[in-house]
């Protein structure tokens, strides 16, 4: 069989059941989680606890990966989402499609990003605005829009070849700028919030309000390695869609497994010189979330996709499937708390005192989950 393009379905079950996964920690698991901690003081409740909050700095908890994971997941679904258009035109490859297509594409891709930039200031607070002082315009779907176009750019008009050493030049280049150039009153390679050249730029460019004050965890220059993430995602797409002679789906499971983990020491080492940083998002972050993506991925492909367990991720499909509208929901667009003590308070008081947080939590998932199957069932879902 030859290296061409796999005519399996262009949609992966376990990329929706991942990216559900992903969005449940932030949609309300993760409250979940630290009422669970505070209720039993258990070891374990407290540590996951520990895990569900954003590190200050430098260093690395689940918490920071939840946002590049998604980013990720956004680049596997890339080659998939182009898979008919290929094969349609008789090319091999999406670097091979017509101009014409391309335009296009470079149409539909720049509308979405436009849409995300848009949500995301929503989300922010645009629609209460008061003042250009006060908006924040950077964000996390933002980000999410910006690194995904930027990255299929380089995906529609690049061989992997290139496509590899577009994320190494993103990444040492990203590297070299953050430790070489100098910041006003600072000096260079100072990767303090403050004083280092990403927050610098951000003060700079960017209008409105930083979310930081003196920096943006969603700036300008740290979307380059933003880019690199959505990247690997494209590769590891295009890993999974193509058929290689010996390599079946469950080997490509293990291969998955094994760049992982060489990705993720990668990045620790690289932590040495260039420390992990989320806010940052640091090259070594990059590399290090990166494998861990791919190992969970991995995880989730091979039981899904290969095995075919399929039934227990239905939970985590139908948040997946429509990731961003309850991303904007629990961002607080909608008071999921008010319905589901309305719904549930009675029994909720029924319980003691320290199990009442619990299942107020419990049942915040619950209307969650609801609103989701509703949307699910009815054929209703965003498509951005």
């Amino acid at each position: 069989m030859s290296n061409t393009l796999s005519t399996r379905p262009a949609r992966l079950l376990s990329l929706d059941a991942l990216r559900g996964f992903d969005m449940f920690w932030i949609m309300s698991g993760d409250q979940i989680i630290h009422e669970l901690a505070k209720a039993t003081g258990w070891p374990l409740f407290v540590w996951l606890s520990g895990q569900l909050h954003h590190t200050v700095w430098n260093g690395f908890t689940f918490y920071d990966m939840i946002f590049p994971l998604f980013l990720f997941i956004a680049g596997v679904s890339m080659p998939y989402s182009l898979q008919k258009k290929v094969q349609l035109a008789g090319v091999d490859s999406p670097e091979l499609l017509p101009a014409a297509e391309k335009r296009k594409l470079y149409a539909s891709m720049l509308r979405r990003t436009i849409t995300l930039v848009i949500l995301g200031m929503i989300v922010n607070g645009l629609l209460k605005f008061n003042g250009l002082e006060n908006t924040r315009f950077p964000s996390v779907l933002g980000r999410i829009g910006l690194a995904w176009f930027f990255g299929g750019l380089i995906y529609l008009n690049t061989t992997v070849r290139g496509q590899i050493i577009w994320l190494t030049g993103l990444l040492l280049g990203y590297w070299a700028l953050m430790m070489w150039v100098p910041v006003p009153g600072y000096g260079a390679g100072v990767l303090t919030m403050d004083g280092s050249l990403e927050s610098y730029l951000d003060r700079i460019l960017l209008p409105g309000k930083l979310h930081d004050k003196v920096h943006d965890p969603e700036g300008v220059l740290s979307t380059l390695p933003a880019i690199g993430t959505a990247l690997l995602g494209m590769l590891t797409g295009t890993f999974l869609q193509r058929d290689r002679p010996g390599i079946d789906m469950r080997k490509k499971a293990y291969l998955l497994c094994a760049a992982g983990v060489v990705l993720a020491v990668l990045g620790l080492l690289w932590n040495r010189f260039f420390p992990i940083n989320k806010r940052l998002w640091s090259s070594s972050f990059v590399l290090y979330v990166g494998g861990l993506s791919l190992l969970l991925f991995a995880v989730f492909y091979y039981v899904i996709d290969v095995i075919g367990w399929k039934r227990w991720a239905f939970p985590f499909v139908i948040i997946g499937m429509n990731s961003i509208v309850i991303y904007m929901a629990a961002e607080g667009m909608v008071n999921f708390a008010h319905t589901a003590n309305y719904i549930f308070g009675g029994l909720i008081h029924l319980l003691p005192v320290i199990w009442q947080p619990v299942l107020a939590a419990v049942s915040v998932t619950l209307i969650q989950l609801v609103l989701l199957y509703f949307l699910y069932r009815n054929k209703l879902f965003l498509k951005v």
